[in-house]
């Protein structure tokens, strides 16, 4: 798996749009914490199911982005932050120390 740059508000409307979960990882490319956090899932990767469409929001040049997010999902904007979205409904989110990929997996299955 690889990630997929999130750079347009077009392209969050489109994946929610479709109804298909997607996971989004906001990451501050200024914060040490932020780069643990995203080892780490990068690190569990092989654990996602395949075909599971999973993106990267640099927050530092796309901040209306995850601005946009807390709104259209109601989720209160933290950095680093992981979030898997279907439709109009957050199914899972979790912020800092609490990334754990395999949390993902119990989200993903309800």
């Amino acid at each position: 798996m690889s990630w997929k740059p999130l750079t347009e508000q077009a392209q969050l409307e489109e994946l929610a749009a479709s109804n298909q979960p997607f996971l989004v990882f906001k990451h501050s490319t200024r914060c040490p914490v932020s780069s643990m956090a995203k080892r780490s899932v990068e690190y569990d990767f092989d654990l996602l199911p395949e075909g599971l469409s999973l993106y990267y929001l640099d927050l530092i040049q796309f901040r209306t982005l995850s601005n946009y997010i807390a709104e259209k999902w109601q989720v209160r904007h933290e950095s680093p932050q992981l979030l898997l979205l279907q439709g109009d409904s957050c199914l899972y989110h979790a912020s800092h120390q609490d990334i754990e990929l395999k949390d993902v997996l119990s989200a993903i299955s309800e």
